[in-house]
């Protein structure tokens, strides 16, 4: 399957490796690993399963004849060996899709329905990567153990595991609530990006980069919103590179992805939070709204909120209202508009329970610039809508939308900027004959 011109290959099928002759040979050098007895001239742990896999793999092929069967091709062995490699030093059968730059996406509903996506947006099914669905589940709990986060629970009595994997990936897993054990892995093509990037990807104009980028060191306040797998933590991560080294950033999330805290020679005094699940006992869970009013006493010039869904929005609110100018966030919306509500609701229904008009003072006085995400007609990711915040009476958050969705969903000009705020963006270095003559 190959997608519309233009678009990179779907990526090729591996050999076919059957899970059950994985499952059996990885069984027999685990045994071979618990009797071994470590001496010093020993080599490297992945040199030793290395030897072990080799090994067993010789005397899987003399079985196979002396049964007289017909033995694996040289290719076919050499991806049983990858795949056994995988099930010790990575994610078993899901590794190969892990290193693979044309995946973007991974989904499997049990071990043996598995989908990717590519970046180039054609969805392809390919071979199982367990076994069994018991085995994907402990393949689950093999990626939460090595994620070298706050360990994480995946079982009955905690049916849902969000964390990030190395390298940045996205891994969302569900079990005893579905009919099959389910997740969803969303690998981070682009970990250090820059707005140039998203220039060459055809994602921005020169003229919107360049006006990101001001914003940025104007200290706007930027809430980014869109769909699913629009690009939200993407673009927040570029307009990121606008800050200077020299000022620290709290970043606060539900699972670790944003990785300003990893880009030491970009944000080398940016200390990133993670909410924490509660323990078997039901206690020690620390909420988003906890972690916020953390960062907050950390002194941060900057709070990067990664997803606000609920009552985190009122300190992350209050923080880009009493100091914190230049704080950012992202938002799950269909609209620009639609965001500006949705913030609404989610500070109505936190504990200190604000009404609508209250929270849209707060919103008012908080945000300056919400940009939307969307896919254009031809597939490609783009900003959609910049929606500048003017004022609010309590009754309604008013705002004028400076750039609108075009027939293609990419942004056109509409709304003119106000002039105090054209004022505060060409002193952060915008050219405005250059925004003005921006085209894509």
């Amino acid at each position: 399957m190959t997608g519309p011109a233009g678009v990179p290959p779907a990526p090729a099928r591996p050999e076919a490796v059957a899970p059950e002759l994985v499952a059996r040979l990885r069984s027999r050098i685990s045994g071979r690993l618990a009797a071994h007895t470590t001496t010093a001239s020993d080599p490297p742990p992945d040199a030793l399963i290395a030897r072990f896999i080799a090994e067993e793999l010789v005397a899987h092929a003399r079985d196979t004849i002396t049964d007289g069967g017909v033995p694996l091709t040289a290719k076919a062995e050499a991806a049983l060996a990858r795949e056994l490699q995988h099930t010790f030093t990575g994610l078993g059968g899901l590794q190969r899709w892990l290193d693979d730059p044309n995946v973007e996406d991974v989904f499997a509903n049990g071990c043996d329905n598995v989908w990717i996506r590519t970046t180039g947006g054609v969805m392809v099914r390919v071979p199982p990567i367990a076994a069994s669905d018991d085995e994907l589940i402990e393949l689950v709990r093999v990626a939460a153990a090595r994620s070298g986060q706050e360990e994480r629970r995946f079982d009955r009595g905690s049916p849902s595991l969000s964390l990030r994997l190395s390298g940045g990936h996205r891994l969302f897993a569900v079990m005893a609530v579905s009919k099959r054990p389910t997740l969803a892995i969303r690998r981070n093509v682009l970990q250090h990006v820059t707005l140039d990037d998203l220039v060459q990807r055809g994602e921005l104009t020169p003229g919107l980069r360049d006006l990101i980028a001001a914003m940025v060191r104007a200290r706007k306040n930027l809430v980014i919103c869109g769909g699913t797998g629009v690009g939200k933590t993407t673009l927040l991560r570029a307009a990121a590179g606008a800050i200077g080294a020299h000022e620290r950033i709290v970043t606060v999330e539900d699972a670790f992805e944003v990785g300003l805290d990893e880009n030491t020679d970009a944000h080398p005094n940016t200390p990133a939070l993670q909410q924490r699940e509660p323990n078997l006992e039901g206690v020690g869970g620390i909420d988003m709204t906890t972690m916020v009013k953390w960062g907050l006493r950390m002194r941060p010039d900057r709070v990067i909120v990664g997803e606000s869904r609920g009552a985190e929005a009122v300190p992350m609110l209050l923080a880009m209202s009493q100091g914190n100018d230049g704080s950012m966030c992202t938002i799950h919306a269909s609209s620009s508009k639609q965001a500006l509500s949705r913030l609404a609701m989610y500070v109505m229904q936190a504990p200190m329970q604000l009404t609508f008009d209250a929270a849209n003072v707060l919103i008012g006085q908080a945000v300056d610039f919400v940009l939307h995400l969307d896919v254009a007609t031809d597939g490609t990711r783009v900003l959609s809508s910049i929606r500048q915040v003017l004022e609010t009476d309590g009754t309604q958050v008013t705002s004028n939308e400076i750039y609108r969705p075009g027939p293609d969903r990419r942004a056109v000009p509409a709304a003119p900027l106000r002039a105090d705020t054209l004022d505060d963006l060409t002193a952060a270095g915008l050219d405005l004959d250059r925004l003005a003559a921006d085209r894509w």
